[in-house]
């Protein structure tokens, strides 16, 4: 649950912060003006007229003039911010190789891979009743 609303708040700030708020409005103002131009004429012609850039309505002027004053700002530049770069480089570390680790008592029987430490199985092998 708490990383579904994580995921839900992490997507909803990338579409706001990208605009994408703004095209569901334009969405929402061409599905409105379409309905209204298909109560009264062919769906063909309100198709028409509602993208055509001279029927604007109230929501599309207002989403046409929202994008133009977001994308003449620039973004604000940090407080304290300096001409100086910064060059982030990654130094080799060292390498560190650990020993192999002391047996454990139940691995210090030798078991080799013939099975000659292995007992013979019974003769003649358990039959069910």
């Amino acid at each position: 649950m708490r990383q579904r609303v994580s995921l839900i708040l992490a997507l909803s700030a990338w579409l706001l912060a990208t605009g994408s708020h703004l095209d569901v409005v334009q969405t929402v103002g061409w599905g409105r003006m379409f309905a209204s131009y298909a109560k009264t004429m062919s769906l063909t012609e309100a198709a028409r007229l509602t993208f055509v850039s001279d029927n604007y309505c109230d929501v599309c002027a207002f989403v046409q003039t929202s994008k133009q004053s977001r994308d003449g700002q620039a973004a604000p530049a940090p407080a304290g911010t300096s001409s100086t770069k910064v060059i982030l480089a990654f130094q080799p570390s060292s390498l560190f190789v650990l020993g192999a680790p002391p047996l454990a008592p139940w691995l210090a029987e030798d078991h080799t891979a013939d099975g000659a430490s292995r007992s013979a199985p019974p003769t003649p092998p358990p039959r069910l009743a």
